[in-house]
């Protein structure tokens, strides 16, 4: 068994026997050395951006002082579900290796997959373009900033 993924098995099992949440917990390590860990939060947050990944990056980032976690190893006891997948490309995060999938998850009662599968009608009915041209404005004024930080 690799020992990263065991690491993110410990961190899960201590937030569910703690009831912070369901069986998600993730490390991301950097070299050979771990240096972001999370567990899902969801329940002990009331929060439902506090997924094991998110922790994990955000744990990661406050120790590295950086939004930008190049050359990290993301190791997670649960296949990334669309918001985790999302933050873990905006980190940078080089390589992720998950544990159960989607449909695994499916089994224990969580509905990742149907993120996965909303098609693009639904999407559109979901969400609508509002005030486009008042928020390009916003993004201009952006632009001219002289000392912003690039992502």
């Amino acid at each position: 068994m690799n020992k990263y993924m065991l690491f993110a098995i410990e961190e899960a099992r201590m937030g569910i026997r703690a009831g912070h949440g369901g069986p998600f917990g993730s490390v991301i390590v950097k070299g050979s050395e771990v240096v972001g860990r999370g567990h899902n939060q969801v329940i002990l947050n009331n929060d439902p951006t506090c997924h094991g990944e998110m922790m994990a990056i955000r744990d990661a980032c406050k120790r590295l002082n950086t939004f930008d976690l190049s050359g990290c190893i993301l190791y997670t006891t649960g296949e990334p579900c669309p918001m985790c997948f999302g933050a873990i490309l905006w980190a940078n995060i080089e390589k992720v290796y998950y544990g159960c999938n989607v449909l695994d998850t499916e089994e224990i009662g969580f509905r990742d997959n149907k993120f996965y599968n909303m098609t693009d009608e639904e999407k559109q009915e979901f969400s609508k373009c509002l005030d486009r041209e008042e928020c390009k404005k916003l993004y201009q004024e952006y632009m001219n900033i002289d000392n912003k930080k690039e992502y």
